[in-house]
Parts: structure tokens; sequence; C-alpha cells
């Protein structure tokens, strides 16, 4: 992927033009009975699909074909880079995301409250998606652990997610998580996957410790998990290698943290999609893109509530006439992963794309869903070629070779 940095780094224009990609976490679907619609062929997406009658679809691969990405590896490859040259720890994203500035000795965890029953076993990974209010307090507790040799940070994110974040020499971070992904289990143990993280599974194994006798008459947030566990990467800035100064929209801290990783710069969002176009038509004429991420698509898919995430998305479709007004050159419509309802998760499904620009060569498409986009011109592509696309819609990349 280093080689097309170059190559774009070359043949960067720049046009005047605008871009928008327009991200809805977990978009893609399946249908819960076979021969059935999934949530996106459910939803009533009138503006979606008009545009779809003037775009190109396709289906993107996240990472590789039956590959299932985290959130991390799946924005990467929309924003150009390789997910697998360029790996990034859930933690970093979240400690980024709350402009926790990660230094060179910094191994950075999302934590996740959960609820341990009496035996000691997880019945609630996201302890009931407790409020932030209820959980903010936790976190400071938290924060008072004290692990000798090593200065410690607990910062609350949002509702039951923290970051905590190891400063000492030594530590790296290639250790396990904790979080058994099921119910009915007690968490794992931190377990270095490697010599030279042992140090840092050593301490994350004394916090949890601290942890568990501090959280223990909290329920239903009683103790947590541990994710994401890893150090900051070095990662070459979006501008420099696409010549666009670029903005990000993004309600929850994650996304923030993955633009920021990038070197976007951060809008605030507010905490609605009514607030992200607002934030979007007063910032127009200030940047030449724009990252604008809807997360509840991905947290309905999760839960498994095939009604909320239609509804989800029929709420996505009444921003389009916002964002249309704009003008933009290039609308990219997509998702970072699959997150069908039938699963409850992630999956390895490619997702539905759409590219709306006067520079489409139209593919006849009616309406947008997974089989329209089957059966579109863009065909099936890995992700991580989108921005090459997008430029070129665009307008901003010079011919290649005489």
């Amino acid at each position: 992927m280093s080689d097309i940095h170059a190559l774009t780094r070359q043949l960067q224009k720049d046009n005047g033009s605008k871009i928008v990609l327009l991200v809805s976490d977990g978009l893609g679907g399946l249908p819960l009975e076979p021969g059935g619609l999934t949530e996106l062929e459910s939803a009533k997406t009138p503006n979606l699909d008009k545009l779809a009658q003037q775009a190109e679809l396709g289906l993107s691969t996240p990472v590789l074909p039956g590959i299932t990405p985290g959130s991390g590896p799946g924005h990467l490859g929309l924003f150009g880079y390789d997910p697998l040259e360029y790996k990034i720890g859930r933690g970093v994203l979240e400690a980024l995301g709350i402009d926790f500035d990660l230094g060179p000795n910094d191994v950075a965890i999302r934590g996740n409250y959960c609820t341990l029953d009496a035996a000691g076993n997880i019945s609630d990974r996201r302890a009931g998606r407790i409020s932030s209010e209820a959980a903010a307090p936790l976190c400071e507790k938290l924060d008072k652990i004290k692990i000798p040799g090593v200065e410690l940070f607990v910062r609350h994110v949002q509702e039951y997610r923290l970051v905590i974040v190891f400063r000492a020499a030594g530590l790296q971070g290639d250790v396990a998580d904790t979080d058994p992904q099921k119910t009915g289990v007690p968490p794992l143990d931190p377990v270095a996957r490697s010599a030279g993280s042992q140090k840092t599974a050593d301490v994350a194994r004394e916090f949890l410790r601290q942890a568990r006798e501090i959280l223990k008459n909290d329920a239903p947030a009683n103790f947590l998990t541990l994710r994401g566990i890893d150090c900051k990467p070095q990662i070459p800035p979006f501008q420099e290698v696409y010549g666009t100064k670029a903005a990000a929209l993004a309600v929850y801290p994650m996304y923030r943290g993955l633009a920021r990783l990038v070197s976007m710069d951060i809008l605030d969002a507010g905490q609605s999609l009514d607030t992200q176009c607002e934030r979007l038509k007063e910032n127009w004429e200030k940047y030449d893109f724009f990252f604008v991420h809807f997360k509840y698509t991905d947290s309905a898919g999760e839960d498994g509530n095939f009604a909320r995430k239609v509804a989800k998305i029929e709420e996505l479709d009444a921003a389009i006439p916002k964002i249309m007004a704009l003008k933009p050159d290039t609308l990219i419509v997509t998702g970072d992963h699959s997150t069908p309802c039938k699963m409850k998760s992630h999956s390895w499904h490619p997702v539905p794309t759409m590219i709306v620009s006067d520079n489409c060569r139209y593919d006849g498409s009616t309406a947008f869903g997974e089989k329209q986009c089957r059966m579109g011109g863009l065909g099936m592509f890995e992700a991580r070629h989108l921005m090459l696309l997008a430029l070129a819609h665009a307008g901003r990349l010079e011919k290649y070779g005489a």
C-alpha cells in the first residue's frame, strides 16, 4: 500500500472539489429468512434510492474475503490505508478519541464495564449499557489504583466504555483481550502473545485484581474487561497522502480517534445526525474532504434488533437531502463492515457502497441495497481502493504516465 500512497502523492491535484464520505457503521446485513430482505433492503430509503439511479454501486471488502474486521481496520481501509500494514488497537483509538495525548511509553486499553454473577461469570458484557452519569464516578475510583513503577490513567469515554493507559518503560502492546465475547463464562486473564509484552500483561493482571475489589459492590458494573491493548503506531497524514484538507464529524469518541490517527481535523459533531449536518454546512468552505460517521446501524445490529436497524437506516436516509444541498462533487455512502442482526456481530460480508458524482458511469441501479450493489458497476473491490475512486471521481488525480 505504501507504493499506492507514493503514487497518490505524485498524482494529487487540488481543484477545489469537495468529497463527503458518509459511513453508516455496520451497514451491511443479512435476511432473517432465506430469500428475504436485508435490513438495508427492508428500509424505506427514497433519497438513497434516488441517488442510486445516478451513481455507481458495488460491494467493498474491508480487509480480505472471509476476514471479519474490527472498526479500526474497517475505517483504515476506507481511509485508504492497508489494514494489514497499519495495525491499530482499539485502546489507542479510544484514547485519541477523548484527546488523550499518548506518548512513546504508553499502552492504551479499551475497557468495557461488565456484570459478574455470584459465580464470577459474565452475565452482561456491557453492564446493561449503563449511563455515562453512572459510569464516570467508577472511572474516578479506578483512577486511584496504584501499581509500583507504572503511571496509570483511567478515563471515562461514553456509557460503559472507558480508557486505561499504562505508562512505563519497556511496555509493549501484544496482549490478548480479556473479553471472552460471550456470557456465562468468567473473564479471561491478560496473556502476553510475545515475550516483549509480558510486563504489560503483568501490569494488567494487577490492575484487574485491584479493580475487582474496588467494583465488587457496584453492580451492574461490578467488573470490566480489557480490549484492544496496543501502542500508538506511526501513520502518514491524510493530507500529505491525498492532498486534501480533511475533517471528521463523528459523535462517538473512538471514530474521532480513528480520524485523529490519520491527522484529520476533528469538528464538534454534537450528539445527533442533524447536528452533524449543521456542522458540515458551517465548515463546508474550510475543507476538501469530510468524514461523517453514523454509529447506530452498528449498535442495532449487535443487539440483533432488525426493526431498529431498519429505522436507523431510514434516519440516515432522511439526512441525505441536507448533504446533497451542499452540492458535494463526490459523495460516497458505505459502511466500515457488515453487522447483520441475524448474527448480532460484525461479519465478513462485503459492504454496500455507492459513489455519486457527475463523473459516474451510471450502472442502471434502481435502489441502494445488497442485491443491487452486487450487480453494480463497481463490482467487488477492496475497501482500501475506495479513496482512489473518490479522488478520481472528484477530479483530484492527474494522469499517470506519458
